[in-house]
């Protein structure tokens, strides 16, 4: 006999009863007593809520009671291992070393934030106490003063005359100050909006630049090469232990004819032992049939920009149509020229191909993700929309394709300043050339993996815009071109992204958002400090979609870093002494997958080194072997971390301040003080700092 189907959802039924009852009794303790209402009742539906007897229940409710317990042991462990972690970093400074031969410079800045952190947390305590007191006058925004006979004590009379001082001269300056920020902080907002939205029109309409036909077909059998035009490559570098040799492969692995084509590795090093190494991975390529040569100059003028224009002046340069500009640490697909020199057949105004970055090392640490962040919405974003609606964007300096005659037209490599790459995109764009970028022909490269690197590379890049728009003023004025394109290079491009973004995230969210901790007349809105930075974050992060669980480190680190980048921007406009520094950020020689088979292919030809090397002498090839030895030893240095306590304190300060404008916003002035002990460890520890060995 089958066994009945049981239904539970009569027990609790307030329907009324049809047809005879049956009641079933079954032997067996696991099944519960049935109770059939009628021949229809078994076939009725039944609410899913009801279909569960008591032990179903209590196994339900153990097993919830067993997640929340996992949860909670989980969320224990988590904590025990960073308060492990804070005490071997923090206390017993163990895998780090303090930054403090770097700290000479920076001393008295820190010093500055650190009594301002000091000054904050005691008037936030003492801001406690008269909350616990009653003195509850700072919420009221008439400030109403108390009677001579309502004063109690010489700690109230101090109170109030605070407030009177705060209300009368801190608070007025203060709040015109933020107002004027806020206005910048949502028209630059709006520009980001509006690059994002054209970013989705470019997506829904898949705009792209073509190719039209097979642009290497040629009619004339004999002359099959013809259609190939001349192109220069060039490899400027200095002092590039680490990644000299697989940026000399790539490039040497461009599929292009051999007789089209001619790479020139610049060397400015001016360690002799590194020079030897580049000129024998040339001499090794040569031997290969590369048509490759290497230059060095003895006296490093002009950094980068003279040691291109160096190379361009060169007699033989006059045969070649095209030039294709890598860094050293660049490893173009052995498709990029015919990915790239395609778009200038039959479209002569067309002068530079720029083709997007893509990193090797983008998850090596919090850092190496939080660049990626910026630089996947500046190629995704900004360049896209740039190339296809204006025509025009800022040259990268690397992995783009010049047309010669468009760098000869536009003055060539200038020296005047750090940022020689969008020196020459300006002047080619005041000269009439257009631009085209390829989101879709991506290069190899590295981003740097040491805050100090990365420090001294936005230093360069923040402060040489501001010394090239001095510059580079009078030249847009009187320029032939639209009006339109000159309100988009002086407005957009120079003020707006380039000045007013440092100054106002400096302003803001650096001194006036901190100030609001002591001064509560002067708040800023919720939406200033959550819900506008928190929106703008997540279309930064859009590009970039792995990225979503570092948005609250991204907004942390980005206002951190404003101080680096206003420092810049101020040196830069008025030329000051650091707006001409010029520092070679440093690499890790990071290899892809491809550059590691290569490598192991090249482990096997080992045995044919002295065939290759046939013109050296035996004690030059002994020479060669201990400088590849100590190369090796070099490109591998112990990791040390560092704890940048600037940075780190100034960090604390910004979390303290928006958490406590948060909270207070809800009405609690005190609660906060643990929310952000929290969440500056869980975030703040290893957000500057280096990534733990």
């Amino acid at each position: 006999m089958m066994a009945p189907r049981l239904y539970f959802s009569e027990w609790w039924g307030k329907d009324s009863r049809k047809g005879t009852p049956v009641v079933v009794t079954m032997e067996n303790p696991n099944y519960s007593v049935v109770e059939i209402n009628g021949p229809d009742a078994a076939f009725r539906p039944v609410e899913k809520s009801r279909g569960k007897n008591a032990k179903q229940v209590t196994w339900v409710l153990l097993l919830k009671a067993h997640r929340a317990v996992g949860c909670v042991a989980w969320l224990a462990t988590v904590l025990w291992a960073l308060l492990g972690t804070i005490k071997k970093r923090l206390i017993f400074r163990q895998g780090v070393t303090m930054d403090s031969e770097k700290l000479g410079k920076g001393k008295l800045l820190f010093r500055v934030i650190k009594m301002f952190l000091v000054t904050s947390l005691a008037i936030l305590a003492f801001e406690v106490v008269a909350y616990f007191k009653g003195w509850h006058y700072f919420r009221n925004p008439h400030l109403h003063m108390p009677r001579t006979s309502d004063i109690q004590g010489l700690l109230h009379v101090v109170y109030v005359g605070w407030l009177t001082f705060r209300a009368d001269y801190i608070a007025p300056p203060i709040q015109a100050l933020s107002k004027f920020c806020v206005v910048l902080f949502i028209i630059q907002s709006l520009d980001r909006l509006v690059l994002c939205l054209g970013c989705f029109w470019i997506k829904f309409k898949k705009i792209k630049p073509k190719i039209e036909g097979n642009p290497f077909k040629s009619d004339d059998v004999e002359g099959s090469g013809f259609e190939y035009p001349m192109v220069l490559v060039q490899i400027p570098m200095c002092n590039e232990r680490e990644v000299y040799e697989q940026s000399i492969s790539a490039v040497c692995q461009l599929d292009w004819p051999k007789d089209r084509i001619l790479i020139q590795v610049l060397d400015d090093s001016d360690d002799e032992s590194i020079q030897w190494l580049i000129k024998a991975e040339v001499a090794k390529w040569s031997q290969k049939g590369i048509n490759i040569i290497y230059r060095h100059r003895l006296v490093r003028t002009g950094y980068k920009a003279g040691n291109l224009k160096s190379a361009m002046s060169c007699d033989y340069v006059n045969g070649y149509e095209f030039v294709a500009i890598f860094d050293a640490d660049f490893q173009p697909n052995p498709d990029f020229l015919r990915s790239t020199v395609p778009h200038f057949k039959n479209n002569p105004e067309l002068g530079l191909v720029q083709a997007r970055w893509s990193f090797v090392n983008k998850d090596e640490n919090l850092l190496t993700r939080l660049q990626n962040i910026n630089l996947c919405f500046h190629f995704e974003v900004e360049q896209q929309v740039n190339s296809v609606f204006l025509n025009f964007f800022g040259f990268n300096g690397t992995a783009g394709v010049w047309r010669i005659k468009a760098l000869e037209e536009s003055g060539g490599w200038l020296e005047r300043t750090t940022v020689e790459d969008m020196d020459i995109a300006v002047r080619a764009h005041l000269n009439g050339w257009k631009f085209i970028y390829l989101n879709d022909v991506k290069v190899l490269c590295e981003v740097p993996e040491s805050y100090e690197a990365y420090r001294k590379q936005q230093h360069r890049w923040h402060s040489g815009p501001m010394q090239l728009f001095r510059l580079c003023l009078p030249a847009i004025i009187t320029s032939k071109i639209a009006i339109w394109k000159k309100a988009n290079l002086i407005l957009l491009f120079f003020l707006l992204r380039k000045l007013i973004l440092p100054f106002y995230s400096f302003t803001l969210f650096c001194i006036i958002l901190p100030l609001t901790m002591f001064v509560p007349e002067a708040e800023l809105p919720v939406w200033v400090i959550c819900y506008v930075p928190v929106f703008m974050s997540f279309l930064n992060i859009l590009p970039a979609p792995k990225s979503f669980p570092f948005i609250v480190p991204y907004l942390l680190f980005e206002n951190t870093m404003s101080v680096t980048k206003f420092n810049a921007m101020v040196s830069g406009l008025f030329q000051l002494g650091s707006s001409y520094e010029w520092v070679v950020t440093k690499k890790a020689g990071r290899s892809s997958e491809s550059d590691l088979l290569a490598a192991a292919e090249r482990e096997s030809k080992t045995m044919n080194q002295t065939q290759m090397y046939r013109g050296a002498s035996e004690s030059e090839l002994s020479a060669l072997n201990q400088l590849k030895e100590q190369n090796k030893s070099a490109a591998a240095p112990k990791k040390v971390n560092k704890i940048y306590r600037k940075e780190l304190t100034l960090a604390f300060l910004l979390l303290t301040a928006s958490v406590r404008s948060l909270l207070a916003a809800q009405g609690v002035h005190f609660y906060f003080l643990l929310f952000q002990g929290v969440t500056f460890l869980l975030v703040g520890l290893d957000l500057i700092g280096e990534q733990m060995s």
